[in-house]
């Protein structure tokens, strides 16, 4: 069959429509955001550090280093999820709705950028890495982070049960996780990168969860309300069938990475040659150059 419907165009206001119910069904476990903080302050050389996180979302790592008073930037292109994270108890966090292709920042104007959790289906990934070396100071560290599941785990397999279904009803698939490229990509830049696990936990999980969690992502809210019904219903079913009931738990032990990548030199503001190939061809690269001395 060929896909009728695609995910693309329309996840960005999804965003903003399900900011609202994002935390209450994604939340991190509570001690897994200030492990997250501690690992991240421990690969940053500067004391008090100038930390940007792109794609902060609701705050659910963020708010640990916004409670912690630490020096901290909370970016997102959604204004839905910048305002969930403004309400925050937390304490008040300077956030900024900003494209992180073109940053309202100068050069060099932190000693640590964050990228947790963005590379699912993100387009644009170069030209995103390209700016925050652009922001990275000379002796930073550019920090990715994920979840980590298991991948034969009841989560995985009903996101691949899920994504059948969705085929077989014409929705073609969203942009690919463009998180390995990334990571090469810089694995070929950076003069030392560094794997932190962060922090584990044991998760209970349920297909009943999947579907009520499912239900409020962006990309799968932003479908037809009779795909979204029937894709859920046909799921429901295959659940029951595969696992006995909706509500079979099932105990999976999850953890937290970070990939943390550091630098030799600073970027300046030329631009290397556009790639040919993938969503970012015709993209502009920014240049950067080792420190002499280094």
């Amino acid at each position: 069959m060929t896909p009728a419907i695609s995910l693309e165009g329309r996840a960005a206001a999804a965003y903003d429509a399900a900011a609202a119910t994002f935390d209450r069904h994604r939340a991190l476990p509570e001690p897994v955001p200030a492990a997250i903080r501690a690992a991240v302050l421990a690969a940053v050389a500067a004391p008090s550090p100038r930390l940007l996180d792109l794609g902060a979302g609701t705050g659910r790592v963020g708010h640990a280093f916004v409670a912690a008073g630490d020096d901290y930037v909370g970016v997102d292109l959604s204004l839905g999820m910048l305002r969930e994270f403004a309400v925050r108890p937390d304490g008040r966090a300077p956030l900024a709705q900003a494209d992180g292709e073109r940053l309202p920042f100068a050069d060099a104007a932190f000693d640590a950028v964050m990228l947790i959790q963005v590379f699912g289906g993100l387009r644009g990934w170069r030209r995103v890495l390209g700016e925050a070396r652009r922001v990275l100071g000379p002796s930073g560290a550019l920090i990715l982070g994920r979840a980590i599941v298991p991948a034969g785990g009841l989560d995985a397999r009903l996101r691949e049960r899920l994504a059948l279904i969705l085929d077989e009803l014409g929705v073609a698939p969203h942009t690919k996780n463009t998180r390995e490229d990334a990571q090469q990509w810089l694995a070929t830049q950076a003069s030392r990168s560094t794997r932190v696990v962060a922090a584990t936990w044991t998760a209970e999980r349920t297909a009943r969860a999947f579907i009520v969690r499912h239900r409020t992502g962006a990309r799968f809210s932003a479908l037809p309300q009779e795909i979204q019904g029937e894709a859920l219903r046909q799921l429901a079913d295959w659940s029951v069938a595969t696992f006995g009931s909706l509500d079979a738990g099932a105990h999976e032990q999850h953890s937290f990475e970070l990939q943390i990548f550091q630098f030799a030199g600073a970027c300046s503001g030329e631009s290397l040659p556009p790639t040919r190939s993938g969503a970012d061809a015709g993209s502009p690269m920014r240049t950067c150059t080792p420190n002499k001395g280094k």
